[in-house]
Parts: C-alpha cells; structure tokens; sequence
C-alpha cells in the first residue's frame, strides 16, 4: 500500500470535490506504447473539469512512484509543479511494462465535544487517531479513505508483473493488457477489493477531449457478479476510467465505514 504523506490533504480535496464539482484527478502519459532502448515519456498530473486541460489544480506529485518492468521501484525526473498542473519524465530503460501513479490512505469524521461538533483536520493518518479524539467525546463517527491513480506504458513487449495485484485496497485485475486496448475489440478488467472481486461498484468512463464537444460522453457503467467490467470503443484517444466502492469494512479501529476509489487513464489505440 501507498505510504501516508502530507498530500493526503490535497488527494482527499479533490475526492471530495469530484462529484459536486467534476474536478476528475488525471495522469496524461505522452504515450504509452513505445520503442526503441532509450525512450522517455512525460506525464502531464491535475485535478480539472475538463480532461485532460488544465484549468483547476496541479496534482502535487509528493507521492508519485514508478514501477519498472521488473517490480523494482524507479524514479521521476525532471519534475515540476505549477499553478495549474505537475509534470515529470521517465526514462525507460527496461523492456516491458511500467506503472506510473500516486495513492493515499487517510481517515474523516467528526465527533462531538460539550455538545459541540468537531470534525477531524483534513487529511489525518490512521495513525494518529487515538490522539485526535479527546476524552469524553461522543458520537464520534470515523471513515476511512483510500485511493489509487495509475496509468501504465509499455516499451517493446508488454510485461504484466507491474499488473499483479497487492490484494489491499480496490485494484483492477487486468484480464486485458492496459496497453492493448484497440478500438473494435472487447475489453475486460476485474475490480478487486482486498483482493475478492467487486461485484457491482459504480464505474465512470470519459474520453478525453471534453472540452471540445458539447456532450461529456461518459459511461455509467457496474461490475457483473463476478467483479468484471467489460467495454469496447468505438474511437481512438485518451480515456479517464473511475470506480468507487463504500462498505462497512474499514481496517482502520475505531472506523465504521470506508470509501475505495481506483483512478486510472487508458489509452485506445486504433486497429
């Protein structure tokens, strides 16, 4: 699982906004199929409306990490945060494919104190949960929240060890590669919570371009009964993919509820 950091604060604001705002969290990679033994690509990070422009945030890349093809971590370069957007390089010096992304885990809630109602500072750790919550108070109402955004780029062969999943968390089971996504062809992922199939959690689909046409476009789609989400485009581009899931099966003690989001950007390829 991701490590806990102050971006938490800054992640949980935009889950927050996403649906009342559609502020929509976005990893945009320059390609994601390449070749050659010395390529490079360079990921566009935000939180805006439209996709994939910048107009609202940055995605502040404290806690973007890259898999190499081999499982071991690699590294960002030539990083960058500005007034609306992050960017970053990676060199891909391995065969294979990558994973590029950035994740959290925190805690929400409120309780009550001398009658009066506090919530817990944005952001808090799990952790320090004990110490956020003074003696003597009451009702106290904890949910835990934990999300994932990916996206993946293949250099020659495609490779699926970056594609395993950790069983923690709601994570996609890749029954189709992610980087051979062609129009025309059907498409299947497996959502996974704690490792078990998630049977019929809320997934929204948008192609790129909103800006540019009148109609958002988007699906509203539900994994079948056994956590399978299956699609087909009928046009190439860039494709933003979101699944939500809410349950009473915290990890976190002391928590009643908690909230799982899997973000991921797809590239589609034409036949």
């Amino acid at each position: 699982m991701f490590r806990k950091t102050a971006v938490v604060a800054t992640l949980l604001a935009g889950l927050i906004a996403a649906p009342a705002a559609a502020h929509r969290q976005w990893l945009h990679p320059s390609a994601t199929v390449l070749s050659g033994d010395k390529a490079w690509v360079t990921v566009d990070a935000a939180v805006s409306n439209d996709l994939f422009y910048f107009e609202h945030m940055p995605l502040r890349l404290d806690n973007m990490k890259v898999w190499q093809p081999d499982g071991s971590e690699g590294k960002i370069q030539n990083a960058s945060t500005g007034r609306y957007r992050s960017v970053f390089d990676v060199e891909l010096n391995q065969q294979g494919t990558w994973k590029i992304g950035t994740g959290m885990s925190g805690i929400m809630g409120s309780y009550k104190l001398n009658g009066q109602e506090q919530r817990l500072p944005r952001g808090a750790a799990a952790a320090d949960l004990a110490k956020l919550i003074p003696a003597g108070a009451t009702d106290v109402r904890i949910s835990e929240n934990s999300s994932r955004n990916e996206t993946f780029v293949t250099v020659g062969a495609p490779t699926t060890t970056v594609l395993k999943p950790s069983g923690k968390g709601l994570e996609v089971e890749w029954l189709t590669h992610p980087n051979d996504i062609v129009v025309g062809e059907t498409v299947k992922l497996r959502f996974l919570a704690d490792g078990k199939p998630a049977a019929g959690i809320d997934v929204e689909v948008v192609p790129g371009g909103v800006r540019y046409r009148d109609k958002l476009n988007d699906r509203a789609l539900k994994t079948d009964a056994n956590g399978v989400l299956t699609l087909d485009f009928a046009t190439p581009g860039m494709v933003w993919l979101e699944a939500q899931l809410q349950d009473n099966k915290p990890s976190v003690p002391g928590a009643t509820q908690r909230r799982l989001v899997y973000i991921t950007t797809l590239e589609v390829l034409a036949p």
